[in-house]
């Protein structure tokens, strides 16, 4: 496995040295060293692992000043380096010519999502991660894997149902799994929050679903 920072993101490359793509987005924390290492965890897996860094080099630990400087960030620089990111990894002479998968968290759960409707024919797997979206989903062709807890303050009960919802209604290939006795962030092992058990469940779900539905170049 190989990674580098890659201007203003995180690359990480399988001992292959090519698979699948899979664009990871941050929670409002920042390109923190645990989303590094999450993008080390799915070279391991024979994925080719990008993160840009959606708030210009800012990470914190305070979920207070997290929420201030999503605020204060400009969602049209965010939705364009999204949006160049997805065509940079499917550039890559590492990834295939083939959609890519992407995996979000909290707020970039809801990029994930926005990326599935709107960029349709660049995204084939979409993994959110306590994260939702109220756009028009009719045009994705992703498939879909929700994580969800079962107490989040930061997650609306009723559009996170509407969601999943309308992507069954749509016809879209979708899995949304809840955890019980789980928060916000209990993926994320820096975090108070985290559930090692469920992490592990999740983990391994999502490794499945992102070996389905991107093909048979990973382990």
């Amino acid at each position: 496995m190989a990674s580098r920072s890659a201007g203003s993101g995180y690359l990480a490359l399988p001992d292959a040295l090519e698979g699948p793509g899979v664009l990871v987005l941050h929670a409002w924390w920042g390109l923190t060293p645990f989303f590094k290492q999450l993008c080390d965890r799915l070279a391991e897996a024979g994925f080719v692992a990008l993160a840009p860094d959606l708030l210009a080099g800012h990470t914190t630990d305070d979920p207070e000043e997290a929420r201030e400087t999503l605020a204060d960030a400009d969602m049209d620089a965010t939705l364009d380096l999204v949006r160049s990111s997805v065509l940079t990894l499917r550039g890559l002479p590492a990834t295939p010519a083939t959609p890519i998968g992407t995996l979000g968290f909290s707020m970039g759960g809801s990029w994930a999502l926005w990326i599935a409707s709107r960029m349709p024919e660049q995204v084939a797997a979409t993994v959110v991660f306590y994260g939702t979206q109220n756009v028009d989903m009719s045009p994705a062709t992703s498939a879909f894997l929700g994580h969800f807890a079962e107490v989040d303050p930061y997650v609306d009960d009723d559009e996170r149902t509407l969601l999943e919802a309308d992507l069954h209604v749509l016809d879209k290939d979708v899995e949304f799994h809840h955890y019980p006795g789980t928060g916000h962030w209990f993926f994320e092992e820096d975090r108070p929050a985290y559930d090692e058990p469920a992490a592990a469940l999740a983990w391994d779900r999502t490794l499945a679903f992102l070996q389905a539905h991107l093909g048979e170049n990973c382990r």
